[in-house]
């Protein structure tokens, strides 16, 4: 099961307040889908300390998919 955030119209801080409190709740298995125009160094720093993995990919559109679940 998959939750997404489309963080693409929301102005900073808000998709990272908004990723944060979602990965509070993600369950194992889960993944939360992260949907960007930019690139979040912030937020990989954070997941890489707090257990979880990413993969990010450039879609044609230019949105950064960023897909998040728990190692």
């Amino acid at each position: 099961m998959s939750r997404i955030i489309d963080g693409r119209e929301m102005q900073p801080p808000e998709p990272l307040e908004r990723t944060l409190a979602a990965l509070d709740q993600l369950a194992p298995g889960e993944e939360l889908i992260l949907l960007l125009h930019c690139e979040p160094q912030p937020l990989y720093s954070i997941l890489r300390r707090n257990g979880y993995r990413y993969a990010a990919q450039y879609q044609a559109d230019g949105t950064n998919e960023i897909r998040i679940s728990k190692i």
